[in-house]
């Protein structure tokens, strides 16, 4: 069987455990909510009454696609295409191309930056493997103008923090949601972990400072992870709507 990504692959490592896919979650719902394109979702209207869902779907097809076999995966890419097909139908005009390419940009960076703040760093082959996982993804997406290989990618990444994103009212009304959602403990821990993850332009859009938290906390989140103590703590930091599928994002790689 022909699969998506292969077996033994350092993306399903990263992917296939719970805790860096809630940091990946993390770090793109602060990054998203600067997205210039972030109106596409308001234009809906599922993004503000469900963010932290609508975020975390996201991520779960990502996921979804990563473990599927190749054909199955591209049945997925074809179906989350179509349904930005039919939004764009509904408007009366197209998605811009380069806000894919945003999307998709997201899943790359926090995929590495959450692995390597969890985990270890990552090698450089490591890293175009992740990359070319993404772009075969986006290449399915039919979007243009991707670039080939990672270190191209890390240019065209750094011209996205510079004229993809702003501060805008959307921004705001996300924050706003989020902490609705999770509440005021789980929303700080949230902006504290977005803090350690986003690049260094994200974070002068939101304001953020560094975050002593989490200086203290990552070395003890991996203890308490190596004591298999990591799902008490996904129980006091997670919504109850979401503990069950948070649990079933662990899969053997």
């Amino acid at each position: 069987m022909e699969w998506f990504v292969r077996e033994g692959s350092i993306v399903r490592k990263i992917w296939g455990k719970a805790d860096t896919v809630l940091f990946i979650f993390a770090g793109a719902a602060g990054e998203f909510a600067l997205n210039k394109a972030v109106d596409w979702l308001y234009f809906t209207g599922k993004l503000p009454a469900d963010p932290i869902g609508r975020l975390f779907s996201t991520v779960v097809y990502a996921r979804k696609i990563i473990f599927a076999p190749l054909d199955k995966a591209n049945t997925t890419i074809d179906h989350i295409r179509g349904i930005h097909t039919a939004v764009e139908g509904a408007r009366g005009r197209q998605i811009p191309d380069w806000a894919y390419r945003d999307v998709l940009y997201m899943l790359i960076h926090y995929s590495i930056a959450s692995f390597e703040l969890l985990d270890r760093k990552l090698s450089h082959a490591e890293k175009e493997e992740v990359y070319d996982v993404f772009y075969r993804f986006g290449r399915r997406m039919q979007l243009k103008e991707l670039p080939v290989g990672y270190e191209e990618w890390l240019k065209s990444y750094d011209q996205h923090l510079k004229n993809d994103l702003t501060r805008s009212d959307h921004t705001t009304d996300l924050f706003r949601q989020y902490r609705k959602h999770l509440g005021a403990v789980r929303y700080y821990i949230l902006l504290e972990a977005q803090k350690k993850l986003m690049p260094a332009p994200v974070k002068q859009l939101l304001g953020f400072g560094k975050s002593p938290l989490m200086e203290l906390a990552v070395p003890v989140y991996k203890a308490v992870a190596f004591l298999r103590m990591d799902k008490l703590i996904h129980f006091i930091l997670l919504p109850s709507a979401y503990r069950k599928q948070i649990a079933a994002l662990n899969i053997p790689h």
